[in-house]
């Protein structure tokens, strides 16, 4: 009788219902144009605003003082370029930093949707702020998770 439990157990399989396979869904065939909104990618509208303010601001500073180099002269063509080189550094330090708060915010990103269609919709029409790696959960937080991936050229959201 247990040889015939076990052989009986055996030819039908596990009797738990087994999780649907996970598919890699296309959100795009055309991968360009990822992360190009002024929200995200290199800078943003928001931290360009911000850097060139802060450019401006270093350059008033600097052409009201008296240069530190005895050889310029306040307010000359030097004076300016003096300003203008130092000011480009501080400009340029503040976008590296604001591009490094925006990975470190997009390795944090995550998005939930009720279902893979309402996922999709949503991906597919907020293609520009995407960024590469974000995951995705879909359903519940049992859920195994997607994430933004490129495959072949095209946009896809693959089981991570």
């Amino acid at each position: 009788m247990v040889l015939l439990m076990a052989l009986a157990t055996t030819s039908l399989g596990c009797a738990h219902t087994q999780p649907p396979e996970r598919e890699v869904y296309v959100i795009s065939e055309d991968a360009s144009g990822v992360g190009s909104s002024a929200e995200s990618g290199t800078g943003g509208a928001g931290a360009d605003a911000y850097c060139n303010e802060l450019q401006k601001q270093c350059f008033t500073k600097c052409w009201r003082r008296k240069p530190s180099l005895s050889s310029i002269d306040k307010h000359s063509e030097k004076h300016r370029k003096h300003c203008t080189s130092e000011c480009l550094k501080v400009f340029m330090t503040c976008v590296e930093e604001q591009e490094e708060l925006e990975r470190q915010e997009s390795q944090k990103k995550e998005l939930h949707f009720p279902t893979m269609d309402a996922a999709l919709a949503w991906l597919r029409e907020h293609k520009a702020e995407l960024v590469l790696g974000t995951v995705v959960i879909v359903g519940s937080m049992a859920a195994a998770p997607y994430v933004i991936a490129v495959l072949g050229g095209a946009l896809v959201l693959a089981p991570l």
